[in-house]
């Protein structure tokens, strides 16, 4: 397996960050109910059974990596036999679990999960408490177990998480009690906040796009004697005030642009095509870039940022529509994302800022400058091809190839 050195050079490590997910996975023999509450719409949900389980309770023989259209044919029986072993009641009386026609097949490299939709019915008015009765499968094997996960629950911060085990099921165990009441609006406000931290976070090409933005913040263009620019005639800025006010000027812009798009395609009065919103993000680095070793814009740099930062703002609002956010509490889902967004873009500035208004005045600062420049139009450039057309160009897969292999020459494997 790829990148075993990590698990051979530090075991514990590996178990302490991973062990959870392990536990919490989708394993052959556990069955799950995911749940999503919204305030308005009720309870929907899906169960998950393996194929091997299925195999246990109807005597069939299906494979790893079966396909659909081979499962289909049970698909009735299947969901019956969930209706007969599920039930869901509350003090508001019983809720009736209405199936809908769609069911689909989740391959997983532990086996393939059978997922079956539902919603249940008198649910518009949560209950305070939500009583489950779940003993599918104990009948063939006591061993097997069955967790009910909330997987989306605003007002409890939850938002797509679908570790979240709430209750679980054992033969001696097949009912329990799921407390509704443990929820306030400021618990979905700062999930949002951390969703919004961590999408700027692990979004490279919106911190690449801020560092093209940001690496001419600490130092000023001269004009030669011919009145004209030299990629490499550049100045520092005397004040660490002159470089605060241009990081500030930049940000902001960018800041204003994305809350505008992110806002009208959240709310559904803007829309643009995916592949074109992704393919414009990462032409907007290239673009950044180039500008700073040859000026574009006449030195007006937040036009960039302005520009561009409402195709980003786009892409912002494609995660929350991953997310799942329906109508409820939207304007607090976007006033938190679009913090947790400013607060992690403020991270990388203030991780990044320093460093260069520190060595602002070495004479290899505008070379490096240039030089970074160079190196994020070409990856602009690769993500532009990619995304416009369509295609995968495999240079990434190679440089992960090239540093397993360089880690195992260096002895780490």
């Amino acid at each position: 397996m790829k990148y075993s050195f990590l698990r051979k050079k530090t075991p514990l490590l590996f178990l302490f960050f991973f062990l959870p997910l392990l536990v919490f996975s989708h394993i052959p023999n556990q069955s799950y109910i995911f749940l999503r509450i919204y305030e308005t719409e009720g309870i929907q949900g899906r169960f998950e059974i393996n194929t091997r389980e299925i195999n246990k309770v109807f005597g069939t023989d299906f494979k790893d990596g079966v396909k659909f259209s081979e499962v289909e044919p049970y698909i009735k029986d299947i969901k019956a036999y969930l209706l007969g072993n599920t039930s869901f009641s509350s003090n508001l009386g019983s809720h009736k679990i209405i199936l809908e026609d769609n069911s689909s097949i989740f391959p997983y490299s532990l086996g393939d999960f059978v997922q079956v939709y539902f919603h249940l019915e008198n649910t518009e008015n949560l209950p305070d408490k939500l009583n489950v009765k779940y003993n599918a499968v104990f009948e063939k094997d006591n061993t097997h177990r069955g967790y009910l996960v909330t997987e989306y629950n605003w007002r409890e911060g939850v938002i797509n998480e679908e570790a979240n085990i709430t209750l679980d099921f054992a033969p001696n165990k097949t009912q329990d009690t799921m407390d509704l009441t443990k929820s306030s609006v400021w618990n979905g406000f700062y999930a949002m906040v951390k969703q919004g931290v961590w999408h700027i976070w692990i979004g490279l090409d919106h911190i690449l796009f801020l560092l093209a933005l940001i690496l001419p913040s600490v130092v000023r263009r001269r004009k030669n004697k011919l009145d004209k620019y030299s990629i490499y005639d550049w100045e520092p800025v005397m004040t660490f005030k002159a470089a605060f006010f241009y990081i500030i000027k930049v940000v902001t812009f960018f800041t204003i642009a994305h809350t505008i798009t992110l806002t009208l395609a959240s709310l559904d009065i803007v829309s643009l095509p995916s592949r074109l919103v992704e393919s414009i993000i990462a032409f907007s680095i290239g673009l950044a870039a180039f500008h700073n070793i040859k000026p574009i814009f006449k030195l007006k740099d937040w036009n960039i940022a302005f520009i561009f930062g409402l195709f980003h703002g786009f892409g912002f609002a494609s995660v929350l529509s991953d997310l799942g956010l329906t109508n409820e509490f939207l304007t607090l889902s976007l006033l938190g994302f679009n913090v947790g967004v400013e607060i992690g873009q403020l991270a990388i500035i203030a991780a990044i800022f320093p460093i260069l208004y520190f060595i602002r005045k070495l004479k290899l600062y505008p070379k490096l400058l240039v030089y970074l420049s160079v190196i994020l139009i070409i990856i602009s450039a690769y993500w532009f091809i990619e995304r416009a057309f369509d295609i995968n160009l495999k240079a990434d897969e190679y440089l992960m190839k090239y540093a397993y292999e360089t880690a195992k020459w260096l002895g780490l494997k």
